[in-house]
């Protein structure tokens, strides 16, 4: 929904065709200079957009989770949107006459996500700020899920939210899989990350040595890390 640094990386390694989201930038430091270049200079290639609201594509997700064609909600009232993205469509309810807005279901080929816990057996625990990570889980026709540990029982709590097993395709011991992002009682953001991202992503030639370097130039997540903590500690 919400693309920040590492959408920034894959749109800048030329990994990406197409963007679906509802908001782009670097959160608290400014904009994803890589998502910029591709849609005004198409560099490494052009870039394909689609946008939305917030609410527009979490329905959208519910949408698809629940194996619907479309979303249905009352929004857009006013908004330009529907004039630069045409799958956004009205429909009239047969029940009250109200006119409401549909969005075609995101159903992806492949959920990425991370997460607490996962048991022996495949189940996923996870907490905090959800947002539509269950539903863009569900979505999916696959679903890869990293957590920060495998523990013999997930000791959930009444009402939290558990990945069954069934419903995902792996999952990963990748502990700090989320960076520079966090995951709720284990980590912190990696705030001096997201700024030091901004000088790295605004220049071509900055970033193709940054992603030769810890991307192309790493084994693992494992080895990533390691370079970025001795990185950071040589300043």
């Amino acid at each position: 929904m919400t693309p920040d640094l590492i959408y920034d990386q894959l749109i800048g390694a030329g990994c990406a065709r197409k963007l679906i989201f509802s908001w782009g930038g670097n959160p608290g430091v400014g904009s994803l200079h890589r998502l910029r270049d591709a849609v005004e200079k198409q560099w490494p290639h052009a870039l394909e957009i689609e946008e939305h609201s917030h609410a527009d594509l979490a329905n959208a997700y519910v949408a698809g989770a629940s194996g619907l064609p479309f979303a249905v909600l009352r929004a857009y009232a006013g908004s330009d949107l529907p004039k630069v993205n045409p799958l956004i469509k009205t429909v009239t309810c047969p029940f009250t006459g109200e006119v409401l807005a549909a969005v075609p279901s995101v159903r992806p080929d492949i959920t990425v996500i991370h997460a607490q816990k996962a048991d022996r057996k495949g189940n996923v625990l996870l907490w905090g700020i959800l947002g539509v990570q269950k539903e863009a889980a569900l979505a999916a026709k696959r679903c890869i899920v990293t957590v920060e540990e495998i523990v013999d029982d997930l000791n959930a709590p009444m009402n939290s939210c558990v990945l069954p097993t069934w419903a995902l395709s792996a999952v990963c011991h990748v502990p700090g899989g989320a960076h520079p992002s966090y995951a709720h009682g284990y980590n912190e953001r990696d705030n001096r990350f997201y700024q030091a991202w901004d000088p790295i992503a605004r220049d071509r030639e900055t970033f193709t040595a940054w992603i030769d370097e810890y991307i192309h130039g790493c084994a693992d997540f494992s080895e990533f890390q390691a370079k970025l903590a001795a990185a950071s500690e040589a300043k």
